[in-house]
């Protein structure tokens, strides 16, 4: 979004009145793209938060039969869950509080989300590291190196957020649009060169081996949900100086950051979805289920 000093309208003008939503005066012409981000905002709140809280759960709850991208996984889904409920904070400070302090934490809150990606790399680094090269994945099972990665990437998400948060949020825009293409053509490489490996694997054979089957799939869900919600800014925010203040403020950023801010909820969707549903909710067990596990 933006400095919070740019954003406030003179409280003594008695022309313009702008809807809750929105506080650029230019934008009156173009509120549209306001209503599309705050109601993502309200969906990750409704939806996102609640299923990242269910992956953080399910993840700790099976932490000896989990893979090794679920300490991953799990620092993605901590990041978007207070992303989520930073919602409530930011609603109720441009709709009734305005207070400086809490624009500061609300632009900390967007740092963490612009840093969201860097773990997001580092799930399909692993996945790939795995599959094109399962030789050296073997030596590298250990989660002690994941355990240091994440804490690598914290300091990063730490030190951009708080740098954001300090120094304003169009301050921090090229950081932002390198980043994120980046991580872009690095998540596209590691996916495309699984989907190769893997159909590779089965040339010549009329059948894909069931596992391998269900792997490509989720690569090439994976590689959809990366391409729709981070191609928007790798394709229109490095040109951010080339637009207009209109363009620029009320509709590009808008919807660039509304459609990558969907990422807190298909992200944690897409985990439950490959749970089984007697893990991701044990009273859909049956009854004979039920007495087996206390029986034995």
């Amino acid at each position: 979004m933006s400095n919070i000093s740019d954003l406030l309208p003179n409280a003594t003008d008695s022309v313009w009145h702008p809807p809750p939503w929105y506080q650029f005066k230019e934008c009156e012409e173009a509120p549209y793209g306001f209503i599309l981000y705050y109601g993502v905002k309200v969906l990750n709140l409704a939806l996102g938060f609640p299923t990242n809280v269910l992956v953080m759960w399910q993840i700790v709850k099976r932490k000896s039969e989990g893979s090794t991208s679920d300490m991953f996984i799990f620092n993605l889904a901590v990041l978007d869950a207070f992303f989520c409920l930073m919602t409530l904070v930011d609603l109720i400070n441009r709709l009734c509080l305005n207070d400086d302090g809490v624009w500061y934490i609300q632009r900390f809150a967007y740092g963490v989300k612009d840093m969201t990606p860097l773990f997001l790399t580092c799930i399909c680094l692993d996945r790939y590291i795995a599959v094109v090269h399962p030789i050296v994945f073997t030596g590298i099972r250990d989660n002690r190196i994941r355990a240091g990665i994440s804490a690598v990437v914290w300091g990063l998400v730490l030190a951009y957020s708080l740098t954001k948060c300090i120094v304003g949020v169009m301050s921090m825009n090229e950081v932002f649009s390198g980043l994120i293409l980046s991580a872009f053509f690095l998540m596209v490489f590691c996916n495309l060169s699984i989907i190769w490996v893997l159909r590779k694997s089965v040339a010549g054979k009329e059948v894909m081996n069931p596992v391998k089957k269900k792997a490509f799939k989720m690569v090439i869900i994976v590689l959809a949900i990366i391409v729709v919600n981070y191609l928007p800014p790798v394709a229109l925010m490095p040109f951010a100086s080339t637009y207009t203040f209109v363009d620029f403020r009320c509709k590009i950023s808008l919807a660039v950051f509304s459609i990558m801010d969907l990422s807190c909820t298909i992200e944690p969707l897409l985990y439950i979805s490959k749970m089984e549903k007697v893990a991701c909710c044990p009273c859909l067990q049956g009854p004979g289920k039920k007495v087996n596990s206390v029986s034995g």
